[in-house]
């Protein structure tokens, strides 16, 4: 009887290493961030954000938003804002675009501004890409050709403009994320983003 008792127990116990975490071997978990703006503008009594998704959960999912025009007169109009950002497995992505844009009363002007960025996860390091699709786009009247990353146009009224704007950050191998605005116009007292793309990840 008590060889069977303790035929028992020793049982019990391999069986609960079996299904317990061991030490050092826990599981980690993808966490996602993202978010996409298709118009943000600040100046004197105006703040706005359009087809604004939001911040995507850490545990990802999926967000969309669209706007059909805005007209704020002598600052900005703009059609077709969209928006979408979402994460899962081991990617997140976002996209922001608007159509025929005009900013300052024509000063900068163009037919289509597109933001895109992803994070990736692979073997435990993030990775991050991004880039802007910027169609038509004309400043002060002269058509702009070179969309090259983070281009910096002065404007008059000690206004600046860049197209293509980057932004990429980590911490650590297993962590990044990166921002895309396609046009950005900042100067006294005014700012200006449109098309505004973010995605990050966490291994």
């Amino acid at each position: 009887m008590n060889r069977q008792v303790r035929s028992r127990i020793a049982i019990g116990v391999v069986a609960a290493l079996a299904f317990s975490p061991l030490p050092g071997f826990a599981q980690t978990t993808t966490t996602f961030s993202g978010r996409a703006v298709a118009l943000r503008a600040s100046a004197v009594g105006i703040s706005l954000a359009l087809s604004d998704t939001g911040p995507l959960p850490s545990a990802g999912g999926s967000l969309k938003t669209s706007v059909a025009s805005v007209d704020v007169a002598g600052l900005v109009t703009v059609d077709v804002l969209s928006g979408a950002t979402s994460g899962s497995g081991s990617s997140s992505q976002s996209q922001a675009s608007v159509a025929n844009v005009n900013l300052l009363g024509g000063l900068v002007a163009a037919d289509v501004v597109k933001s895109n960025t992803s994070a990736t996860c692979s073997g435990g390091s993030a990775s991050t890409s991004g880039s802007s699709d910027i169609v038509g786009l004309v400043v002060a009247g002269l058509p702009v050709l070179n969309l090259n990353p983070n281009v910096a146009i002065s404007l008059p009224g000690g206004l600046s403009l860049i197209i293509n704007e980057q932004t990429s950050s980590s911490s650590g191998a297993n962590s990044g994320s990166m921002i895309v605005n396609g046009l950005h116009i900042t100067g006294p007292s005014i700012d200006i983003v449109v098309s505004s793309a973010q995605s990050g990840i966490t291994c």
